[in-house]
């Protein structure tokens, strides 16, 4: 029972009805298919970098969530899909044992795509059956991990699909469900006062264990843009040969940026006199009024030390996020990942889901055009490693 201890320890002050929650599984499990609807069977087992899993993995993987941690944990007499799923769609969870590693999930030629899909079927209806006959609070606390945790997959499923996509020499075209919207307001600068602020989840409704626990935080006073910096800006800080300085970098991004020939967001082609973009719809002129996006926190850095101005705080961004309009792009902020006050990282598997990667990592803030609308929260920490771009990443700028 040691899962149902888990979940008891993680949230306790709402419940969930199974009606409810049933609509919200059978939702998001569609909604992950349709992502991958205009696939090519070849486009399902690429893997073009180490970051990147196959669309086929995360179709498995998402699926084996909920057999591992429900199914099999709770429901008496499941019979697990095939017996070598666990291997292949485990991803980091030690607990439950050995995997497949992740830069081999590429080579996976087998299981078919057809067979993943009906072993999404076979999850999926079984989980139907079981949903509508549980009334314990803590499994179904289990079950809605799993259902934010396919959400989660659902944005790195539109990351990786651009990425494959977007390194092909022939740039080809998908269907682009994820679009920028240009800001055409005037560039403000946004003043908040020093104070003790509060930052952090309640436990009210549901959110990850690394929103936990709510605290105070003291603040100087700063400002920071209503604007996301837009590819206009971010062409001047280029053309002003801003990956060309050193002084703008920190020593890691510039080591990072030289050893892999960067001098561009990724994406970014020049062509001639003219500098264009892929973004699911073909390679395409830049339009300088949206949002830059595809940033690494290195390249967040160096534009921000160009502009003599620096990355907003975690704290700063949340104490300060109903000031602004935010949710198209995850904004990099200056702040390491790491535990807040009280975190408890809980025993088992399922403790392993955020708690081990508070190291090397940094915080990015609010939401993306591909995040799942209830995971656009302001108390949401998101976070990846500084070299990392092919998240639908921008840059908000703070003095």
């Amino acid at each position: 029972m040691t899962l149902l201890k888990e979940a008891h320890s993680k949230q306790e002050a709402y419940s969930l009805n199974p009606e409810k929650l049933l609509d919200k599984f059978l939702l998001v499990r569609s909604k992950t298919e349709a992502i991958c609807e205009k696939l090519k069977k070849e486009d399902y087992k690429i893997q073009p970098a180490l970051f990147v899993s196959p669309p086929k993995w995360h179709l498995g993987h998402s699926t084996w969530f909920f057999e591992q941690f429900v199914l099999s944990a709770y429901s008496a007499g499941y019979q697990v899909f095939d017996k070598d799923f666990s291997f292949l769609f485990n991803s980091y969870y030690n607990n439950v044992g050995t995997r497949v590693l992740r830069p081999n999930r590429g080579n996976m030629t087998r299981p078919a795509v057809d067979e993943i899909y009906a072993y999404r079927k076979y999850v999926s209806d079984t989980m139907v059956h079981f949903i509508s006959q549980c009334n314990e609070q803590a499994i179904l606390l289990i079950i809605e991990l799993g259902i934010n945790h396919e959400e989660q997959h659902q944005e790195l499923l539109a990351y990786d699909i651009k990425y494959i996509l977007g390194t092909q020499a022939l740039f080809p075209q998908y269907s682009n469900n994820f679009q920028l919207k240009a800001e055409d307001y005037q560039q403000k600068w946004i003043g908040v006062e020093a104070g003790i602020y509060e930052i952090g989840a309640d436990k009210l409704s549901f959110c990850f264990d690394n929103e936990l626990n709510r605290h105070k935080v003291h603040l100087n006073n700063f400002q920071l843009s209503n604007k996301l910096v837009t590819n206009a800006e971010y062409l001047e800080f280029i053309e002003d040969g801003g990956y060309k300085n050193f002084n703008l970098w920190h020593a890691d991004g510039w080591d990072f940026i030289q050893e892999n020939s960067i001098i561009a967001p990724l994406y970014w082609h020049h062509y001639g006199n003219q500098w264009q973009g892929y973004h699911f719809d073909g390679l395409k002129p830049i339009e300088l009024n949206l949002p830059v996006m595809n940033i690494s926190l290195y390249e967040a850095y160096a534009f921000a030390e160009w502009k003599n101005c620096r990355l907003v705080t975690e704290a700063e961004w949340e104490a300060a996020s109903d000031k602004f309009n935010w949710g198209q792009l995850w904004e990099w902020t200056g702040s390491a990942y790491l535990p807040y006050p009280g975190f408890n990282k809980a025993a088992g598997a399922l403790g392993e889901y955020n708690g081990k990667f508070m190291i090397n990592q940094m915080v990015l803030r609010g939401a993306s055009i591909a995040t799942a609308p209830n995971h656009s929260r302001k108390t949401y920490r998101n976070f990846f490693h500084a070299e990392n771009r092919w998240q639908f990443s921008g840059i908000r700028l703070a003095k």
